[in-house]
């Protein structure tokens, strides 16, 4: 009787869309607790913990190489990565080096050693000094090349330390070189 009357309200209100919402109303936290929840599938015992370690990792690193091997930026140490780095590792790789047969000749000097001719022991005496000079003098060619290349097509890019880069990987040998080469020999960059 005197009770205030007000106007049936429907059993679904209709749902105002706030500008920039979600378009759905926030979900009560236990709700959401519980669909977050997941089973814990911790290992039975110490050992079986560290295999699944050291099966991850393995397969981290397997990734990590083969990324590596392919030129992947993502997979790369910090000393390779970076445009100018790039420039500088397809700057040597599209060049024979006398630094990348270094090894090879080494090896036949010290087999050369090992016979008792007097002209292969002059060869011995002489070879190895005129070896490193010749790898040297290449390096300092090289080092002077690639940075004057780099300050040309990136002079906003920090290029300090790409000369003695590009001098080092020129003295390994080329099948094993990482990152693999992406160019051939002979190619223009």
């Amino acid at each position: 009787m005197f009770k205030r009357r007000t106007p049936e309200a429907p059993a679904n209100p209709p749902q105002v869309v706030k500008p920039g919402g979600k378009g759905r109303p926030t979900p009560k936290r236990r709700d959401a607790e519980k669909n977050r929840r997941q089973p814990i599938t911790a290992p039975a015992n110490r050992k079986e913990a560290y295999r699944k370690v050291r099966e991850r990792q393995s397969t981290e690193r397997t990734t990590a190489r083969k990324g590596m091997a392919k030129g992947d930026e993502r997979h790369m140490l910090k000393r390779d990565k970076g445009p100018v780095r790039k420039l500088a590792r397809n700057y040597v790789d599209s060049r024979r080096t006398v630094g990348s047969y270094l090894m090879y000749a080494m090896f036949a000097i010290v087999l050369l050693s090992m016979l008792p001719i007097p002209v292969a022991r002059l060869l011995v005496l002489f070879a190895p000094p005129l070896l490193l000079v010749a790898v040297f003098g290449e390096g300092l060619m090289l080092s002077r090349g690639i940075k004057k290349l780099a300050a040309d097509r990136y002079p906003d890019e920090d290029a300090s330390g790409v000369g003695l880069y590009a001098a080092m990987r020129a003295m390994q040998i080329r099948r094993l070189r990482v990152p693999n080469p992406q160019v051939k020999i002979g190619e223009k960059l």
